[in-house]
């Protein structure tokens, strides 16, 4: 079952961004002039999701960094204006003035699925607009597919293990428990589990990963509106410290995380019996990889 998620140290919504978005704050608090924690925004997937599925487990970093979290607009508690389409450039929009709002220079950016592409489409959206602050470190962890063509592929290969005997068996399991009847909460959680095994290397460590929930029309608008894309093409030129950490059981195709790496000319950590959750999969090996990365890299805060 889910572990339970502590409170923030800090909660609340943005006064910048064209609807406000829900944030929350936990670890030490960073200070000024260099002094105290760094600061990370921790970007979650999606889209169309929220921050909380990333919890517990992601507040390992909590431990020595001051986090910020936040539902990124049409997810959790971040409303949208159903009139206006939500798109990637909305996203960046959204993640520029959450920088700028909270002052964070340097900015160091965690994103994860489509939170790692998201931080890279406001890296390639930053060469052309010097309004966006630019990025001075950027850890990917599972990237969604950074092209049309790799996004295909995983649809096929998710589709292919949802379908497949060791999951249909688990549904034809719940089917005939009775549980729906006896404890539909209980049945909720088991739907869900199952509703996302195929991410998984093991179908049965679903079971403890925090549940959340898609909008459909968010998600929808954003894939829409990415079109033919290709970011493995377009953040080419790019310098930044970064790193990729991927499992080596995601459905989503490795190249494209090691293609990525390539152009950024930066290390690509493969993590073994891990699918696209290493935080719930994997834990140890994924802060293993990350930790010492994130204490190298430590940028300066300018003055």
């Amino acid at each position: 079952m889910p572990k339970p998620i502590p409170a923030p140290r800090e909660q609340g919504f943005t006064t910048t961004t064209a609807s406000p978005l829900y944030w929350a704050k936990y670890g030490p608090a960073s200070g000024k002039s260099g002094q105290g924690p760094s600061t990370l925004v921790v970007l979650h997937g999606g889209p169309g999701a929220d921050h909380r599925y990333l919890l517990p487990q992601m507040l390992h970093l909590a431990e020595s960094h001051d986090l910020i979290f936040y539902d990124q607009r049409g997810g959790g508690q971040s409303r949208f204006d159903a009139r206006t389409p939500v798109t990637w450039q909305t996203h960046v929009e959204d993640l520029g003035a959450l920088v700028a709002e909270f002052g964070l220079d340097p900015v160091s950016i965690v994103g994860y699925s489509w939170g790692a592409m998201l931080a890279l489409l406001y890296t390639i959206e930053q060469r052309k607009n010097p309004g966006l602050r630019p990025l001075d470190r950027l850890a990917l962890i599972n990237p969604a597919p950074l092209t049309r063509d790799y996004r295909g592929q995983f649809e096929a290969e998710f589709a292919r293990r949802q379908a497949g005997p060791e999951i249909q068996r688990m549904r034809d399991d719940l089917a005939a428990s009775g549980l729906r009847e006896r404890d539909p909460e209980a049945y909720r959680q088991r739907a869900f589990e199952l509703s996302v095994a195929g991410y998984f290397s093991d179908p049965r460590k679903a079971t403890d990963l925090t549940p959340f929930r898609v909008v459909g029309r968010i998600q929808q608008s954003v894939w829409e509106s990415l079109g033919e894309f290709d970011l493995i093409r377009d953040i080419k030129g790019i310098k930044i410290p970064s790193i990729i950490i991927a499992g080596r059981d995601d459905p989503i195709p490795l190249a494209s995380s090691s293609e990525a790496a390539s152009v950024l000319e930066t290390n690509l950590v493969v993590l073994d019996d891990c699918g696209h959750v290493p935080y719930v999969e994997q834990p140890q090996r994924l802060f293993e990889a990350l930790d010492p990365f994130l204490d190298d890299t430590n940028p300066p805060v300018r003055s």
